[in-house]
């Protein structure tokens, strides 16, 4: 099954791997989604909705074993502060429901920031726009995509 931001890869030709797993809306966590696509939790990386005080919404994409540091992040883009968008704002802003929340090829084109631990791997998985369905794809690939700036803005849970 092609998803949307599939069909955008395909357009840029780059190449990508889809894994499907099982998904349970009751338990979306990037640490059981990594087991299940069989990848370490720091690889496969999760896509938070922020928003900041100065530039508003953006994606924040961090790996699954850690928490967005949100400091981190306003740094990053220049804002004085920055924090998740509550839950019911997900859907309106991106168009993805939880645990499909991807950055390519979303209703709105957000600037996007990116752990800068994203370039420690040759291949990461990121949602492909679908609960129970990851992209693996080069982390360049997927900067370059995305125009995602680099920092340190997660932390270890």
């Amino acid at each position: 099954m092609k998803t949307t931001t599939g069909r955008l890869l395909d357009t840029l030709s780059i190449p990508y791997e889809l894994r499907h797993y099982a998904g349970d809306p009751e338990h979306l966590e990037a640490e059981l989604v990594a087991a299940k696509i069989g990848l370490p939790a720091e690889q496969v990386f999760k896509t938070l909705v922020a928003r900041g005080d100065v530039h508003g919404i953006c994606f924040a994409v961090i790996p699954g074993n850690t928490h967005l540091d949100g400091k981190a992040l306003a740094r990053l883009r220049g804002d004085r502060r920055a924090e998740m968008v509550a839950l019911k704002e997900v859907q309106p802003l991106t168009g993805y429901m939880r645990g499909g929340v991807t950055a390519l090829a979303a209703r709105r084109d957000y600037p996007v920031c990116a752990d800068e631990t994203i370039e420690l791997f040759d291949r990461i998985a990121v949602s492909a726009g679908v609960r129970g369905t990851q992209i693996v794809l080069a982390p360049a690939d997927y900067l370059r995509v995305t125009g995602a700036p680099v920092g340190a803005i997660a932390t270890l849970k």
